[in-house]
This record gives structure tokens, C-alpha cells and sequence, in this order.
């Protein structure tokens, strides 16, 4: 993305206000919104995919959360994050922009709305990858309070990439349409969350019956919407139609095609390699976003069977940094770690072997170190992601730290095995029998944890949550109302 290019000040009451006149023109303006309102739908394909990748009675909680995202982050976003990544009033600097905050400018002024729409759809997404990593184990109201904070974690890498003055832009990073600021962000939080909270009841103990996923029909129905909205966000990063705009938007679906496709590719070949002989979902959907991912940062400026490449190799890291990753019993429900973050890292790396100039807009003026380029690249795209990555880790824990101290983040035994759809929604589920006897056999095995804390939490839980015969055969056990 390329949003300063033709940038001026504009004064708004004879005051110098925090907007940036892209020059765009009616046609700019159409493509922009069009392609944000195709991102937008986003939300309900990162929904589908964690909703089918957990269990049923948790379906529900994952999706009010990707809707949470987009409530509270959007709040957010209009409050101050918009500010920080693209002001240019007094003050503005290398770090972040000043002087936009609550945006409200006048009406003839489309262009700052049809900016602010569209980053704002970049940045809910940011914060949407990192609720799969959350998830099965996460209370709604601690989670709801990140979602409003966690813009911080988005806005100040987008201004070092994309705003005014921003130091990595400056530098020479190229990222054209969030790899490192959008994926890379969200995967690394994910991390730092997942290690946080810790794996979900019983994940790694092989006696105890590992969860099934709720539908894998909905989480190819997500990938489908995921698909579908990655060309709006790689393509709707050209910013416009005008001059030779056009020729990028349409080589950038070429290419995010390929991309997906070289990465769908290894996830079936990986799969039927390591899952003996099976075409198993996750790891199909891991491939096809992790090629989707690494082709990101490069989507307008390099060739479609480069693309091809880069997918493919960007299935390999997501796929196997999953894998890696689930061996160091770091629990990512939905591989939201390997497909962003990873995948990010690669997709960074790709542009400084296969970028090629663009003489059309200037998204580019340098070549890859395959085509003749000097290394530099490669160190500024390194740069970028070990600066993002570190700011990312370190905002997600000090904004978890704190919100735990205010509310508990990660729910009790109990509550995970009763399920978040039952205990925050009062949704019922197929699930809740099995669960129940599982809580059944630690109370009649007088498990100290499970004796005593069940206990406490039946008496002040049961009543509202009203769980059925088997619930009242435990409450018998113990002599509770």
C-alpha cells in the first residue's frame, strides 16, 4: 500500500487537521470501498474456520467474538488507532501519526472516509487471528476488553509500513498488503497468547479422549469466504483503478490465485505424506492459507509462477511450524501461529528474492536478490519483521497481564469442560453429556481438584446453568442444592 504518495495537508476551519489527500478520484473511491466490503466478509470465513475447528460446544462463543472484533475493535479504531497510523498533523513522526483521532472530516472528503474504512477492515482482522489461538479456554468479558486494545498492536506497525514519515517505509520495507502488518501481527499475538493461557484441559495428557472438531464443513465453507476475501485485500491494496492501478489489481489476483494454489498443493501432498495416507482437512486449509499469506507482501509486484513458489513453500512453513509447534505443546486450536506469523515471516523474506521493479505506481523500485538486487532489501525486510514481531509479543503480554489483573482471562476446569457456548451463552450443545461424565468420574474418583473446585463452582454456577439429570446425580453426590 501506498497512501502518502500525493499526499498534502488540508485544513479543515483554518486549522491544519490529520488528513491525507490521496488524490483518488470516483472510480479510486468505488475500487476501494468495494474491495474493504470484500474484506469485511472476512470476518465470517476466520469465523467458520475456528467455529468447525473446535467443539461443538464452543461454536457459538468463537463466532460472538469474531463479531466482538469488529464492535469493539472498530470502536477503537475510529477512537485512535486511525490517528496513530495515518495523522499528519504537527508532531508526526517515524513512529506514529498525531492528530486524527475520533475521525470526523467533511463530507467532500470520500477519500479519508474510504482510507479509514478500509484499514479499519485490516485492522479487526489483525485482532480476529488471534481469538483462534484463544479459543475453548478464553472468558468472553476479559477477551471483549482486548479486542478494544488490542488496535494498539496493529496501528503503529501500520504507520512505520504505510504512513506518513513511517520508518520502515523510509527504510525501503515493502509490504503491500499486510503480510508482516496484518498477518504477522496477529500471528505473533496469537503465540504470546497461547502460551499465556496454556493448552486447553487434558490437550497433551494421551489418557484423556481428545475433543472432536465441531464441523469441517463449515471450515471449508470459511476458507471458501477467506479465498474470496483475500482478493479483496490484496487487490484492494493497489488503492485505486486510475493510471496503472488496474494493471496491479489485476496481476495481484493472478497472483494471489497462484499463491493459494501452490499452497493448497503441499497441503494435499503433506497430508497424505504424514497423515498416513489421509486428506485431512486442517492441514489442506493450513496449506492453502499459508500460500495465500506468504504471496501478501509481494501480491502486485512479482510474476504468476513466482507465486506458485512462493505458495508452495509458504504451505511447507505453515504446515510444518504447526506440526513443530504442537510438539512444543503450545496449543493453537485453529494453527493460527504457523499461518500468519510463520508464513508472514516467509512471505517478508519472498519480496527480497523476487520483487521487481514497478514503473507503473511506484509500489516498487528495487529487484529481488534473484533478479540482480542488492541485499539490502533482505536486511530492511528482516528489520521489519523482527521490529513488528517484537512489538507485537510485547504489547499482547502487557495487555493480557493487565486485563487479568482486572478480570480472570482463562476460564476454571470446570467451566472448560461445561463449555463457553453453556456457561456465557446458555446454549445447549451435543457435547454436554460427554462432558458431564467427565466431571462425574472425577467426582467419584474424589479427585482433590476435581472435588473441591467442582464443588465451589456448583454452588454458585448450577442453578442458572441447569444441566439436566446427569448434572443433578453429581449434585446429589455432593449434597448440593
Amino acid at each position: 500500500m501506498n497512501f502518502t504518495r500525493n499526499s498534502s495537508n488540508t485544513y479543515i476551519n483554518g486549522s491544519e487537521s490529520a488528513v491525507s489527500s490521496v488524490a483518488l478520484n470516483s472510480d479510486d473511491a468505488t475500487w476501494i470501498l468495494t474491495s474493504a466490503f470484500i474484506i469485511f466478509t472476512m470476518q465470517s470465513g476466520f469465523g467458520l474456520v475456528e467455529s468447525g475447528l473446535v467443539s461443538q460446544k464452543n461454536e457459538v462463543n468463537i463466532m460472538v467474538k469474531n463479531a466482538v472484533d469488529v464492535i469493539y475493535g472498530g470502536l477503537s479504531y475510529w477512537l485512535y488507532g486511525f490517528a496513530f497510523s495515518f495523522g499528519i498533523a504537527e508532531g508526526t513522526n517515524a513512529f506514529c501519526g498525531i492528530g486524527y483521532f475520533a475521525m470526523d472530516v467533511e463530507a467532500e472528503q470520500g477519500d479519508v472516509f474510504a482510507l479509514y474504512f478500509f484499514q479499519m477492515s485490516f485492522a479487526t482482522t489483525a485482532t480476529t487471528i488471534v481469538s483462534g489461538a484463544m479459543a475453548e479456554r478464553t472468558h468472553l468479558n476479559a477477551y471483549t476488553i482486548y479486542s478494544f486494545t488490542n488496535t494498539i498492536s496493529y496501528v503503529f506497525p501500520a504507520h512505520w509500513l504505510w504512513g506518513e514519515k513511517g520508518f520502515l517505509k523510509e527504510l525501503g520495507a515493502i509490504d503491500v498488503a499486510g503480510c508482516s502488518g496484518v498477518h504477522l501481527v496477529g500471528g505473533v499475538a496469537g503465540l504470546v497468547a497461547s502460551i499465556m493461557l496454556g493448552p486447553r484441559l487434558g490437550r497433551y495428557d494421551s489418557s484423556v479422549r481428545q475433543g472432536k472438531p465441531g464441523s469441517l464443513t463449515n471450515v471449508l465453507l470459511g476458507t471458501f469466504m477467506l479465498w474470496w476475501g483475500w482478493l479483496g485485500f490484496n487487490c484492494g491494496s493497489t488503492f485505486g483503478m486510475s493510471g496503472g492501478k488496474w494493471l496491479l489489481a489485476s496481476r495481484s489476483a493472478v497472483v494471489t490465485l497462484n499463491g493459494s494454489i501452490g499452497g493448497g498443493i503441499l497441503g494435499i501432498a503433506y497430508s497424505y505424506y504424514f497423515r498416513k495416507g489421509k486428506l485431512d482437512v486442517a492441514v489442506f486449509i493450513t496449506g492453502i492459507l499459508g500460500g495465500l499469506v506468504g504471496i501478501t507482501a509481494i501480491c502486485a509486484v512479482c510474476r504468476p509462477w513466482e507465486a506458485f513458489l512462493i505458495g508452495f513453500i509458504g504451505g511447507v512453513v505453515a504446515c510444518g511450524s504447526c506440526d513443530i509447534i504442537d510438539r512444543l505443546k503450545v496449543d493453537d486450536p485453529v494453527g493460527c501461529i504457523g499461518t500468519h506469523a510463520v508464513a508472514g515471516i516467509w512471505g517478508m523474506i519472498a519480496v527480497a528474492l523476487f520483487v521487481e521493479e514497478d514503473e507503473l505506481e511506484g509500489f516498487s523500485d528495487v529487484r529481488g536478490l534473484l533478479k540482480g538486487g542488492s541485499a539490502k532489501l533482505l536486511g530492511v525486510q528482516i528489520l521489519a519483521c523482527v521490529v513488528i514481531g517484537a512489538w507485537s509479543a510485547l504489547t499482547t503480554w502487557l495487555q493480557l497481564f493487565l486485563i487479568n489483573k482486572i478480570l480472570p482471562i482463562r476460564l476454571t476446569r470446570e467451566q472448560e469442560i461445561i463449555g463457553t457456548d453453556k456457561l456465557e451463552h446458555g446454549i445447549d450443545c451435543n457435547d454436554s453429556e460427554d462432558d458431564i461424565n467427565e466431571l462425574e468420574h472425577d467426582t467419584l474418583e474424589g479427585e482433590e481438584d476435581g472435588v473441591d473446585s467442582f464443588g465451589e463452582y456448583i454452588k454458585n454456577e448450577a442453578p442458572a446453568l441447569n444441566h439436566g439429570a446427569k448434572m443433578d446425580q453429581i449434585l446429589s453426590i455432593h449434597n448440593l442444592p
